[in-house]
């Protein structure tokens, strides 16, 4: 009976871990900041929008996105609750929220800077 059921088990177990990137690819959490809280990646940095992007696309390249990196996305990431995926020009896939792609700041050094907050009236910590 054992044998049996390792045979149906393992194949179940192994749909499950083929499964787990996708769930575990958005690592966006909620922080605290000054302004409150704050949406965050992973390591608890505050994620920040653009006012010059669209819900499809992102206006950050370049140089712009060596300042402001965007929240990349795994090819096969899960998009609901809010967030989307959006392709990146040249390449790969970038987290968005609310119609809005998502952005760290590369002057933030610590989990609940938001010192990209209003930077050139165009830029905002993204907020749940």
């Amino acid at each position: 009976m054992a044998y049996t059921l390792s045979r149906i088990a393992a194949p179940i177990a192994a749909l499950i871990l083929a499964s787990l990137p996708a769930l575990a690819g958005m690592d966006i959490k909620t922080g605290k900041s000054s302004l409150g809280p704050v949406l965050t990646n992973a390591a608890g940095m505050t994620l920040y929008t653009f006012d010059n992007d669209s819900a499809s696309a992102s206006a950050c390249v370049g140089d712009c996105a060596k300042n402001w990196p965007p929240l990349m996305a795994a090819d096969e990431a899960d998009a609901k609750d809010g967030y989307t995926v959006i392709d990146r020009e040249g390449g790969g896939y970038q987290w968005a929220y609310k119609g809005k792609p998502l952005y760290t700041w590369i002057e933030d050094a610590a989990p609940g800077d938001v010192t990209g907050d209003g930077v050139k009236g165009v830029w905002h910590a993204a907020k749940p």
